[in-house]
């Protein structure tokens, strides 16, 4: 009998990690195991872990925020937003306003985060109500709509009337320039708040990392909130909601605007740790880090959660900080870039193969 007993326990042990794997998928798991030898090898080809991991962490800070602005929309079932560019025009012409505006420090990040709230809410309402119109086909036309948008404001960019000599052409004082420089604003504000140094090379970015979990914490509140929950019924099963007496349309207008809120205050967040604004086509593929980043966090494609954007952040941008490093120095030339695009693109392909049907 305790033979039986050890067989069926074993047996039970091995079904659930096969049920963890099936779950969690072989591409996901093969990521993580490559994050994890990359910094144990680190140290062997000559990489320092401290500037690694300084460097894993600000990234994190950086990107958290757009990688989060996935969660409403995917959650109201409309799907992966390959139109973040549409709230990060919005945080693009609140940081310009903010500098034509001439607000410095705290305060200019602070304005620009006022001044791009009005152009996300009408944007993102206008974005939400095209997606109406299109379901089943979210995924596709909210990547032309990004592409779209970012064109439409590269000529924006040269007609509007900005006259701040740090923004515009030199040559002919109009026009906005290609990369913005934020010295004298507010470049690294949130980076340097209560910054923990260590040694000569590792540094904590408190100011990023709290700022993040603020968002976080913000949008938990927002999802468990009854507008939250309807907005996730309606994810899960749009008829049911429709029956609960919840609007389908309302809910994922709603879905679409927070996430273009989110891209929005995203964006600055990017820009202040990066130390530029970045113009014409530079958003043009920015959805695509933060979409591979979530997948590869374990969300799928209608269901997504605030730790699959913490673990899916903290992978992505520990590849993109790691590969450099170490791949480099052992093959002794430049893969980054190709595995980033690898890594990215085929996380959305293996995504978008596992999609879930969702009664409509």
């Amino acid at each position: 009998m305790s033979d039986i007993s050890e067989k069926n326990s074993q047996n039970d042990f091995s079904g659930k990690v096969r049920e963890f794997i099936t779950d969690f998928g072989w591409p996901r798991l093969i990521i993580f195991f490559f994050v994890v030898a990359l910094f144990i090898a680190a140290p062997f080809v000559g990489v320092n872990a401290d500037s690694s991991i300084k460097d894993v962490l600000v990234r994190f800070g950086q990107n958290g925020v757009m990688v989060l602005a996935m969660v409403p929309m995917m959650q109201s079932g409309a799907g992966l937003n390959f139109g973040l560019p549409v709230g990060i025009v919005a945080g693009l012409l609140g940081s310009t306003l903010a500098m034509q505006c001439e607000f410095t420090g705290a305060l200019g990040f602070l304005m620009a985060i006022l001044f791009s709230m009005p152009f996300a809410l009408i944007l993102g309402w206008l974005y939400g109500l095209l997606l109406n119109k299109v379901k089943g086909e979210e995924m596709t036309i909210a990547m032309y709509v990004g592409f779209s948008i970012v064109t439409f404001m590269a000529i924006m960019w040269l007609i509007l009337p900005y006259t701040n000599p740090t923004m515009v052409w030199g040559y002919t004082g109009k026009g906005l320039r290609t990369t913005i420089t934020l010295d004298g604003y507010w470049s690294r504000v949130l980076n340097n708040f209560l910054v923990i140094k260590i040694g000569p090379y590792f540094e904590f970015p408190t100011g990023a990392i709290l700022f993040f979990i603020l968002m976080a914490f913000i949008m938990w509140l927002f999802m468990r909130s009854r507008t939250g929950t309807a907005l996730t019924a309606v994810g899960s099963n749009p008829d049911f909601a429709r029956a609960g007496g919840v609007s389908v349309n309302h809910c994922r207008i709603i879905g679409v605007v927070i996430s273009s809120i989110y891209g929005a205050i995203g964006i600055l967040t990017y820009q202040q740790g990066f130390g530029f604004i970045q113009l014409y086509q530079a958003p043009l593929y920015m959805a695509f880090p933060a979409v591979a980043a979530i997948l590869l966090g374990g969300a799928s494609v209608n269901k997504a959660s605030i730790l699959n954007v913490v673990v899916g952040t903290f992978l992505f941008q520990s590849i993109l900080t790691m590969t450099p490093s170490v791949i480099n120095n052992v093959l002794q030339t430049d893969m980054s870039e190709v595995i980033r695009i690898l890594i990215s693109n085929g996380m959305i392909i293996y995504a978008l193969t596992r999609k879930t049907k969702v009664t409509k």
